[in-house]
């Protein structure tokens, strides 16, 4: 479930510290509880990412984002991330998120946030968003403007650019069927696969009866 609690609680805090420019740092400050681990005993990777939330919305209090979108009738979405793991966070260790905005470009705005431990650094993410009309996307710099703070975007440090120009070469939709040779797999004839099921086999050298991405079926595989 999502931490809906948690949020307002950050949200409520961040009302009560100053107002920050659209480039300035919040930080929050957050337990690891027990319901946010893993099989492992550690913070789980997903919800490392719900807890940068915890982090992102509560800086767009502070820096007036929120009031902005809501006066102009405009929403905002999660465009895209790149994430880096470093450091394990364990049961009830305390961690400070870092959130800050440290530009934007012609379509989205890019957050950097961080997580640490002491004086370690445990992960650290690039999110992109999109800030989202009815007529599509809204430029950033509207956004800014609207915010009353009409500044230019300072450069993009040179590994979020080469990551922007990585996504940009990404094939979207991704090069894969959305429906592989599931139905295939406890068949014994290819003509019972239907026609994707074939089209997938096709492109990726399955021979017929029995092709699968994960190996024979179980009898008992349900969706869950």
């Amino acid at each position: 479930m999502y931490p809906f609690i948690r949020l307002i609680w950050q949200v409520r805090q961040a009302r009560k510290e100053p107002a920050l420019p659209v480039l300035g740092t919040h930080v929050s400050n957050h337990i690891c509880w027990p319901w946010d681990l893993d099989p492992w005993v550690e913070l789980n990777n997903g919800r490392t990412l719900t807890l940068y939330d915890l982090g992102r919305i509560p800086l767009g209090e502070r820096t007036g984002l929120h009031r902005a979108l809501k006066a102009q009738g405009w929403g905002m979405t999660v465009a895209g991330n790149t994430v880096r793991y470093r450091r394990r966070v364990k049961a009830f260790d305390r961690v400070q998120i870092v959130s800050r905005c440290i530009g934007w470009d012609a379509r989205f705005l890019y957050i950097e946030q961080s997580m640490w431990k002491g004086t370690d650094c445990t992960s650290q993410q690039i999110v992109r968003g999109a800030v989202t009309s009815a007529e599509g996307i809204v430029a950033p710099a509207r956004l800014v403007e609207a915010m009353g703070q009409g500044i230019e975007s300072p450069a993009l440090p040179a590994w979020v650019a080469a990551w922007i120009d990585a996504e940009n070469t990404r094939p979207w939709p991704p090069n894969a069927d959305p429906h592989p040779a599931v139905a295939c797999h406890a068949v014994p004839h290819q003509a019972s696969c239907g026609k994707r099921g074939q089209a997938w086999q096709a492109r990726n050298g399955g021979s017929g009866a029995g092709t699968s991405l994960t190996g024979p079926a179980s009898p008992t595989a349900r969706w869950f």
